[in-house]
C-alpha cells in the first residue's frame, strides 16, 4: 500500500503530526505531490494546487489564508477545527474585559514610569492611583454576538463570573444551544443587544454579511460608555468608526486582537498581536483535530468539521471497496453514478448522499474490485469534481 503525503506549511503541533502513523503516512515541509496540506496562517491563495492534493487541513478555525472556492472546484475537501481554540480565546477575552474595566494598562504605565526612592513612589501612588478608579464585572451586562463553540464559553463565564448575559445568534446549532446556559437572554437582533450590553464581544466569521458589522450607525445605539471586545476578525469592525466613537467619548474601551497604526497608541484602544489562539494547549488541539480528520478522510472518505463539504460518516462495510465521489449538486448523478457500476455488473452494498449548497458529495461501498476504468468514466460524467477509490 503506498504511504499517504502529508505537506505542512508552518510549524505544527507535533501532537497533531504524531496521529499520523508512520507506517502509513509521510509528513514532512519539503513533500511534492501530497495528498493533504495541513497549515496555519500559511496562504493558499497564489499556491499552485499539485493535482494529487484531496485535502487541506487549517489547524484553526478561520479559513481567510484558503481559496475555500477554488478547492472545492476541484473536489478538494477543507478541513478547519472549530472549537480546539474555544478555551484560549474565551480566556483572553475574560482578559480583556478586566484590562478595560479597571485601567490595568494605563495604570500599569503609568506605575512604569515613576522614579524616585520608595517613599517618593509611595507618595506618587497615592496621588495617582485616583485616575484609574475602574468598575467591577457583577451586574453589568455582556452581549455576546455569535454563539458558536467560542462564544458559548464567553457566555457562560460571564454568567460565572455574576455578569448578565444577552446572545444573538440566529444560527445557532442545536448542539451549541444545548451548551449554552439557561439563564442567557436571547436578543432578536443585533440592534436590541447592542443598546443594552456594557460590553459587547464579537464572535462571528468573516464574510460579506459580517464585514462592517459593527459600523458607525450600530455602535451610536451602544450604551455610553461601553466597552466592544473584537477576538473575532479585523474587518467585522469599521475601524475608523470605532475610533470616532472613542474620540468623541461614547466608547470606554476597544479591545482588540488586531493592532493597526491607525490604533496605535489611542488611549482608548487596547490592541493585542492576535493572542486569541497563541497557547501551547490551543495550538496541539487545533492540530490534533485537523489531522485527525484529515486522516479520517484519506483513509475512510468520511467528512467531519469541512468547511465545504458536507457533513458525511459512513461506516467502512467489511469486504468492500469504497468510492468517494465529489460533484456538483445538480440532479440525478447518484442516478449516473449508479448507473457507471451496474455497467460493470458491480452491486452496491452501502450508500450514502449529502449535499451542501452547490456541493454534493457521495460515498458507495461496492462488492468487489474497483477497476480503473470505472473511475475513468465517473470522472467522465458532468458534474463530477473528484473521484477515488480508498483503500482498505
Amino acid at each position: 500500500m503506498n504511504k499517504y503525503k502529508i505537506k505542512t506549511l508552518n510549524n505544527i503541533s507535533s501532537k497533531g503530526l504524531e496521529r499520523f502513523p508512520l507506517d502509513r503516512y509521510e509528513v514532512a515541509s519539503d513533500l511534492g505531490e501530497p495528498d493533504g496540506l495541513i497549515l496555519r496562517s500559511a496562504s493558499l491563495h497564489d499556491m499552485a494546487v499539485p493535482s494529487t492534493l484531496k485535502a487541506v487541513g487549517r489547524a484553526g478555525a478561520g479559513t481567510n489564508n484558503i481559496p475555500v472556492s477554488a478547492m472545492s472546484s476541484r473536489g478538494i475537501a477543507v478541513f478547519n477545527a472549530p472549537g480546539a481554540n474555544a478555551n484560549a480565546v474565551k480566556e483572553l477575552v475574560v482578559t480583556g474585559m478586566l484590562l478595560a474595566a479597571r485601567n490595568i494598562i494605563a495604570s500599569w504605565s503609568f506605575v512604569h514610569g515613576l522614579s524616585g526612592d520608595a517613599e517618593a513612589m509611595s507618595k506618587a501612588v497615592e496621588a495617582g492611583k485616583k485616575q484609574f478608579k475602574g468598575f467591577e464585572l457583577p451586574g453589568r451586562t455582556l452581549g455576546v454576538i455569535g454563539l458558536g463553540a467560542i462564544g458559548v464559553k464567553v457566555a457562560n463565564v460571564a454568567q460565572d463570573l455574576g455578569m448578565q448575559v444577552i446572545g444573538y445568534d440566529p444560527a445557532i446549532t442545536v448542539g451549541n444551544a444545548w451548551q449554552l446556559d439557561a439563564s442567557v437572554e436571547q436578543a432578536l437582533s443585533v440592534e436590541e443587544l447592542l443598546s443594552r450590553s456594557d460590553f459587547v464581544s464579537l464572535h462571528v466569521p468573516l464574510i460579506d454579511a459580517t464585514r462592517s458589522l459593527i459600523n458607525a450607525d450600530r455602535l451610536g445605539l451602544m450604551k455610553p460608555g461601553a466597552t466592544l471586545l473584537n477576538f473575532a476578525r479585523a474587518p467585522i469592525v469599521d475601524e475608523a468608526a470605532v475610533l470616532a466613537a472613542l474620540q468623541q467619548g461614547r466608547l470606554h474601551r476597544y479591545v482588540c486582537d488586531f493592532p493597526t497604526p491607525e490604533a496605535r497608541g489611542h488611549a482608548g484602544v487596547i490592541a493585542l498581536p492576535h493572542l486569541g489562539a497563541s497557547t501551547q494547549e490551543a495550538e496541539d488541539n487545533c492540530a490534533v483535530m485537523v489531522a485527525d480528520q484529515v486522516r479520517d478522510y484519506l483513509e475512510t472518505g468520511n467528512v467531519r468539521n469541512s468547511v465545504n463539504f458536507p457533513e458525511a460518516i459512513l461506516p467502512m462495510t467489511d469486504g468492500a471497496a469504497r468510492l468517494a465521489v465529489a460533484n456538483r449538486n445538480v440532479p440525478n448523478m447518484v442516478g449516473q453514478i449508479s448507473t457507471v457500476l451496474a455497467r460493470r455488473s458491480l452491486n452496491i452494498a452501502d450508500l450514502l448522499n449529502k449535499s451542501r449548497g452547490d456541493l454534493a458529495y457521495t460515498l458507495v461501498d461496492v462488492d468487489g474490485e474497483l477497476p480503473a476504468e470505472v473511475l475513468d468514466e465517473l470522472r467522465d460524467i458532468d458534474g463530477v469534481l473528484s473521484v477515488r477509490a480508498i483503500d482498505h
